[in-house]
């Protein structure tokens, strides 16, 4: 489902009339594809970051009447204050496949004392615009020590097509390092020294 938000067009540009959009509590952003001309717009800043916090948005806008589906391809942050300072949007169609980077949600408990290592983040595939799923799902539960998931082995949404090659380690099961070598000697000179008290003690 796409989220609907008011767009208005923007007139003004450059690093000074972006300040002033932001201190307005909106953002600035640019909408592109599908062989149109860049289309410089205003979102409403509270209600565009609510939606935009879930990876892949889709965003029906309303520009002066007139609706267009947009993903969310870029957004551009302050990397102190974390505020959004640019979103980037790339205009589709519905019942038209994109790529997008899905994230990989890993669930349940290996075998054991085995612990699951994510090895990507997110799973690259090809799915309806307006069926992006929010995550992919893989279950460790009661998975043993050695067992390799990889994109090959993922259950993907119905209509969605990998794109990451099929070999790419997306989870490894393996067991915890054991102590370093250098604590193993430690603890060992240290129940020597013991030893050797209680000996003199004695």
């Amino acid at each position: 489902m796409a989220d609907k938000l008011t767009a208005e067009i923007r007139e003004s540009f450059g690093k000074g009339a972006a300040r002033k959009i932001r201190a307005a509590h909106k953002i600035p952003a640019v909408i592109y594809g599908h062989g149109t001309d860049p289309r410089h717009v205003t979102l409403p800043g509270h209600e565009t970051m609510l939606l935009i916090r879930k990876a892949n948005a889709i965003l029906e806008l309303d520009i002066a009447g007139q609706s267009e589906l947009t993903l969310v391809k870029d957004v551009q942050r302050d990397p102190v204050r974390q505020i959004i300072e640019h979103i980037d949007l790339v205009v589709v169609k519905r019942g038209e496949k994109v790529t997008v980077d899905v994230p990989v949600h890993v669930e349940g408990e290996p075998f054991g004392s085995a612990i699951a290592e994510q090895d990507a983040s997110t799973v690259t595939v090809e799915v309806e615009a307006t069926n992006i799923p929010e995550r992919v799902v893989v279950d460790v539960e009661g998975k043993e020590a050695g067992t390799h998931i990889t994109a090959g082995d993922l259950e993907l949404p119905a209509g969605a097509t990998l794109v990451t090659e099929p070999e790419t380690l997306i989870v490894g099961i393996v067991l915890p390092a054991a102590p370093a070598d250098e604590e193993t000697a430690e603890a060992a000179e240290a129940a020597e020294a013991e030893a050797a008290e209680s000996d003199s003690a004695e």
